[in-house]
């Protein structure tokens, strides 16, 4: 009794011990922070200056983590730490516009800024040189836009969103000059002496800014690698690459440590594992997939029960915690898909070869069971280690015809193998049901697919199908990545969370009353089944393209957290990633805990700050991927679309603004601006913000969302990412009106303010209104003038 009653004393003294230690960190990390003229710096550096040790690192870094989580101090993209900001300023990121002004995207919007939904202003001339993706600070002044919107100007640029870039080259008055590409910059900046590193006028390169340009200085930089000719195939993917600064090449030390890998595994050695190798398992992916990393079996009873068996590849077995693989994982974040090119996460000796599930070969998996009742409710969930060999492989479509019973598509296939895709799609319907009956949401942003001729050009572009084939492996990688954080969740582990916060009420109050000028009731925009029922009506209507991209553009953005704040378009509390650790690194720390419940090892878990830490980083990749795969399937198309100009197509209005209105080809989808300029008719028009559309003030035309019209195409500019379509006629075939002609009065719509006639293209602007009444008085003098002399005259 005495010995334990001295235990447990020893044991307080240590936490409270702890305690102290780490409230100590917390103010030294503030203290240091809030120095004058202290410069962020990443958590280790900052540890040295305070001459933490490695035995006190773990410790240091939880109250670096605290902090962050707090408030107290931030965090940025590089890891970089620096104190909160002063009280009255506002950190965010930076968007220019073409005019060469900019809005502040405020990362947590302040008091004042709340009240409002839009961003802050700043004008050209206040933003210090800060460009697009920039993390800057901002006070707010006391001027207002028209209709209230605030103004701010920027204090300091806190970290440059990059200070690479590529654009064309060009040589004038003996010096070397290069144009960026897209509409950022106004004006070329100064690389110095021709010809650095051998480029010749209009090859494509890539350069380093030493001094950004500002009003009142011209921009300078140096010229750092060139990528080759404009135009020519494979520069516009390494243009991309260069942009987003994606990493392409493993350096040798993690090439190495793949090839021990591969030679150290031993296919016949099973160990411990689960022995899976006779069952019948097949995998679906698409056709030109490279890695596959889940694979399905399922089992029925006679009492209607299922047990689905999701198998996914055991990237953890050849990527040990810390070592030169994950740093280099971690680094990446994820794969990169590019058309025509994948940039993977891992080296492909094990991304393509070891961990991927091939036909036929013997592969390591982390298997998920699940029990499901015959309604598909989940009632029972097992982990294990186990070995596979896939029956058959699967290109998407090549299952939904032996599903249909295709007499030709089923003499291909074994019987059991027929069995268990028609079991799977059986499953995946009644789990697809079960989950929108449930609140899950389905917002359908369809993909756009490029065709490719033998050359590597772009041939033309689809949109990819989403059939009941992607379905099935949809809703079971739903709900396994359900069920894995369910387990965690129940056993009090933290692990890194996908997670999707709920979205701002006034943003979707917005988006009610968006749908409702196109004809859609949403009483109850903030319920997530009257949003599922307004996009089930909408479906294969010409408005199904805008309504779900602008409730998409009203949610908050999916990242990964270490926080419990759960998934608002599944409606789940609980949900984490787990099937793809090939491509993604979350999915690899998922592999870790559930491999660590498997053998019982006590390995040290991360708490909830080092999974939202490892969550930031990874969000972040996942952005840059995401939008330079946009970027580059922008540019290919425009690229494509070069040699097009002169030809009309149908197209549906995407966007309406007071300059005009964007629109989407519908054979090839590409996307271009209507200026209003361009409208034909010798109109003008003016932007009416109840019903979403441009309205002939003489004819009263309207042009609104989601109405077909014809287009041709007039210009590109592929290094601006430009393309400006001309109206030609409603659509050929159109299934709406799709330029209507409204009554000039029409009841429904909202009186045209007066100060809306000084903003349009065909009316002019305030300054030119006020030029005109001044060219009026001085015409009326003269008049007069003439008069008099003429009297006079006569006399």
């Amino acid at each position: 009794m005495v010995k334990d009653r001295k235990t447990k004393e020893s044991q307080s003294r240590k936490r409270s011990s702890s305690k102290s230690q780490f409230s100590n960190y917390e103010q030294q990390i503030l203290d240091f922070v809030k120095q004058p003229g202290y410069k962020a710096k990443k958590a280790k550096a900052l540890a040295k200056k305070l001459g933490i040790n490695k035995q006190q690192l773990p410790a240091f870094r939880s109250a670096v983590d605290e902090l962050v989580s707090c408030g107290s101090i931030k965090e940025g993209r590089n890891g970089l730490i620096r104190p909160r900001a002063a009280a009255g300023s506002i950190e965010g990121i930076i968007k220019l516009i073409s005019s060469g002004a900019g809005f502040l995207i405020p990362h947590t919007a302040s008091n004042e800024v709340q009240s409002r939904p839009n961003d802050v202003f700043i004008s050209a001339t206040d933003l210090q040189g800060s460009r697009t993706g920039d993390e800057v600070l901002a006070v707010l002044t006391n001027r207002r836009r028209r209709g209230g919107q605030r103004c701010g100007r920027v204090v300091e640029i806190i970290e440059r969103a990059t200070t690479t870039f590529v654009g064309t080259y060009l040589e004038r008055d003996s010096h070397g000059y290069v144009d960026i590409d897209g509409k950022d910059f106004q004006s070329s900046i100064f690389v110095g002496d021709p010809g650095a590193k051998g480029a010749q006028p209009d090859d494509k390169v890539v350069i380093e800014m030493l001094r950004f340009p500002t009003p009142f200085q011209t921009g300078e930089a140096v010229v750092t690698s060139v990528l080759g000719p404009r135009g020519e195939p494979g520069v516009d993917n390494l243009m991309i690459i260069h942009e987003f600064g994606l990493p392409l090449d493993f350096p040798e030390d993690v090439m190495e440590e793949a090839r021990i890998q591969a030679e150290q595994f031993d296919e016949s050695d099973f160990g411990a594992r689960l022995d899976l190798t006779q069952e019948t398992i097949v995998t679906i992916d698409p056709a030109d997939a490279r890695d596959f990393d889940d694979a399905i079996s399922l089992s029925r009873t006679e009492d209607g029960q299922w047990r689905l068996g999701v198998h996914i590849a055991d990237v953890s077995h050849f990527v040990e915690p810390d070592g030169i693989l994950d740093r280099e994982a971690i680094k990446r974040g994820n794969s990169v898909y590019l058309p025509g090119q994948v940039i993977p996460m891992l080296p492909e000796l094990i991304s393509n070869g070891l961990a991927s599930l091939q036909q036929g070969k013997v592969r390591y998996v982390k298997s998920v069971f699940i029990d499901f009742a015959a309604n598909g409710s989940p009632l029972h969930v097992e982990f294990a280690s186990a070995v596979i060999k896939v029956t058959r492989r699967f290109a998407y479509e090549d299952v939904m015809p032996i599903i249909q019973k295709s007499e030709s598509a089923r003499r291909r296939v074994s019987a059991k193998v027929k069995r268990l895709l028609h079991d799977m799609h059986e499953l995946a319907m009644i789990l697809r049901r079960r989950r929108f009956d449930k609140g899950s949401l389905d917002m359908d942003i369809p993909e756009i697919q490029l065709e490719f001729d033998k050359q590597g050009r772009v041939a033309g572009a689809h949109v990819s199908e989403h059939d009941e084939s992607h379905q099935i492996i949809e809703e079971f990688m739903l709900a396994t990545n359900l069920a894995v954080a369910a387990e965690f969740k129940t056993r009090g582990i933290p692990f890194i969370r996908r997670t999707h916060g709920s979205p701002n009420p006034l943003k979707l109050q917005s988006f009610a009353e968006f749908v409702r000028a196109l004809g859609y009731k949403l009483k109850n925009p903030q319920s997530r089944t009257a949003q599922q029922q307004l996009l089930n009506q909408v479906k294969q209507t010409p408005h199904e393209r805008a309504v779900n991209y602008s409730l998409l553009r009203s949610m908050k953005q999916a990242e990964y957290s270490g926080e419990e704040i759960g998934h608002y378009a599944l409606g789940a509390d609980d949900y984490c990633h787990f099937t793809s650790p090939i491509r993604r690194y979350p999915d690899l720390t998922v592999h870790r805990l559930i491999d660590s419940l498997l053998t019982r090892k006590k390995v040290r878990a991360p708490n909830v700050g080092q999974c939202s830490r490892t969550g930031r980083q990874c969000s972040s990749t996942e952005r840059r991927a995401a939008s330079a795969e946009r970027e580059l399937n922008k540019l290919k198309l425009l690229t494509y679309m070069e040699s097009r100009i002169g030809e009309e197509m149908d197209a549906l209005i995407t966007g309406v603004e007071r300059f005009g209105f964007f629109c989407q080809g519908t054979e090839i989808p590409i996307d271009g601006l209507v200026h209003i300029s361009a409208l034909n008719g010798g109109d003008s028009y003016y932007f009416d913000a109840t019903t979403f559309s441009l309205i002939g003030r003489r004819t009263g035309r309207q042009f609104q969302l989601g109405e077909e019209v014809r287009v041709k195409v007039v210009h590109v500019d592929v290094d601006r990412r430009e393309l400006d379509f001309r109206l030609t006629s409603p659509a050929r075939h159109s299934s709406a009106a799709p330029a209507k002609r409204v009554p000039t009065r029409v009841s429904s719509l909202r009186k045209e303010p007066k100060k809306s006639k000084r903003t349009t293209t065909h009316s002019g602007d305030k300054r030119r209104g006020k030029s005109n009444k001044r060219a009026k008085k001085v015409k009326k003098t003269l008049r007069k003038k003439r008069q008099r002399a003429k009297r006079k005259s006569k006399k």
